[in-house]
């Protein structure tokens, strides 16, 4: 009878046990996808250690959903994931499909497209811009220079800004590129053919700065904003098609600038910053590292390096003090920030890699469909392991949630869990 009560009561307090684990993990939210290059808008992820390789036994697919055209990277909620697409050229479509299971929630669309230049055009006519998700609102900008705020529940429309229709700007030639940044009340986002902030719950445009001369190599632009702390001063950090800025959050403002040399203005890259620094790179010219400084009330630009690193549409992320980062001749570099000296530089690879780290691991996603597992050495490139994910374009930024990885293909959007490979003893 004793025995029976011992195990009755072990049963019990395992189950009890058991309940309580199970209660606080549902309790755990998902890590998300809520932005432009992840929740810090740097490339960077928290969260348990990463696996060392890739391979058919470690990362399975979870679903994949077909879609029309688009690159735009996913956004992920703790239930949904958002997607774009330009649909027949002629419509852009926006989706919530079911995080687990890719069923569809629900749809908006729009009449909306746009024909870019000729040199371009092998890059396509569908939406390139990431939306931003607030945790209640999908915005999302449209290439005919119009920024749609929606319901992330339901997709209903909760308010629409036409910027040309509103300022007169130009259509932009390449369409609404730069990607939304939420912070606070506010949306900020180059368009307007200027850098602008709204309300993020009506839509009202508070300021409008940085205003860009009208024409093909300067109208419109590529890069996405970024908040930071530089020099003492919470501040908007812009890269127009000229220069690198730093913008008044309240005011608009411009604190200071830094002219930054291009090709076709083609100024790609979110600004990176590193405490009072930044870093920049642009299409067949250089990279820099400025610093930014206060004297007299008065901010100032200074030089520290530049070297002959050429980016192109790849934001590098920062690990250590050194900056990793695909340069437009496909290679892959190494930049030891402090001395703006190259520690290494790889073979080529493709065109174009969306990249996210975890503390000494980078993952890079191939334009050519493959995914690429790095370890952030400054000695020498070390790539870990690759795995073939796709056989169509993926231009779309990666994302990274926990064990999920979001794959956006030109023409469909696959989800995958990576895992560590359980590697069992041979026996004897």
């Amino acid at each position: 009878m004793r025995r029976i009560v011992q195990v009755s009561l072990f049963l019990l307090l395992s189950f009890s046990v058991f309940h309580w684990l199970s209660s606080e993990a549902a309790k755990t939210p998902k890590p998300i996808w809520s932005q432009w290059r992840g929740p810090n808008r740097d490339g960077l992820v928290n969260g348990p250690a990463w696996p060392d390789r890739l391979s058919d036994k470690s990362v399975t697919q979870l679903w994949r959903v077909p879609l029309a055209e688009s690159y735009s990277g996913p956004i992920v909620s703790e239930d949904a994931v958002f997607v774009t697409e330009t649909k027949d050229k002629s419509t852009e479509v926006v989706r919530a499909l079911d995080r687990v299971t890719g069923k569809e929630l629900w749809k908006a669309e729009w009449p909306g497209a746009i024909t870019v230049p000729f040199f371009a055009k092998s890059r396509g006519d569908w939406m390139r811009a990431t939306p931003a998700y607030d945790g209640k609102s999908l915005f999302v900008a449209g290439m005919r220079d119009v920024l749609v705020s929606l319901n992330a529940k339901t997709g209903k429309e909760q308010w629409r800004v036409d910027f040309v229709k509103q300022f007169g700007s130009p259509l932009p030639e390449f369409g609404f590129v730069s990607s939304p940044l939420v912070d606070g009340d506010a949306v900020y986002v180059q368009a307007a053919n200027a850098t602008v902030k709204l309300h993020k719950t009506t839509g009202q445009v508070l300021w409008r700065a940085l205003q860009n001369p009208e024409g093909i190599m300067t109208a419109g632009a590529f890069s996405s904003p970024t908040i930071a702390e530089v020099a003492g001063k919470r501040q908007l950090l812009v890269q127009t098609r000229e220069k690198l800025a730093g913008v008044d959050l309240a005011t608009g403002a411009v604190l200071w600038s830094q002219a930054v040399a291009s090709f076709r203005g083609m100024n790609i890259l979110t600004p990176v910053v590193i405490g009072d620094t930044i870093f920049t790179s642009s299409y067949q010219n250089k990279s820099w590292l400025f610093r930014i400084g206060k004297e007299a009330e008065q901010f100032t630009v200074k030089e520290l390096w530049n070297n002959t690193a050429q980016g192109y549409m790849s934001t590098p992320v920062v690990i250590g003090g050194y900056a990793y980062m695909h340069l437009a001749n496909q290679r892959f570099a190494c930049i030891d920030l402090q001395t703006g000296e190259r520690a290494w530089t790889s073979k080529p690879f493709g065109k174009y890699w969306s990249l996210v780290a975890q503390r000494d691991r980078i993952l890079a996603l191939d334009e050519q469909g493959k995914l690429l597992l790095i370890k952030a050495n400054p000695k020498e490139f070390e790539l870990l392991d690759e795995l073939q994910v796709s056989d169509d374009e993926t231009w779309g930024h990666l994302a990274v949630c926990g064990d999920e990885l979001f794959v956006r293909e030109l023409r469909a959007l696959a989800v995958y869990r990576w895992r560590t490979p359980i590697v069992t003893a041979e026996k004897k």
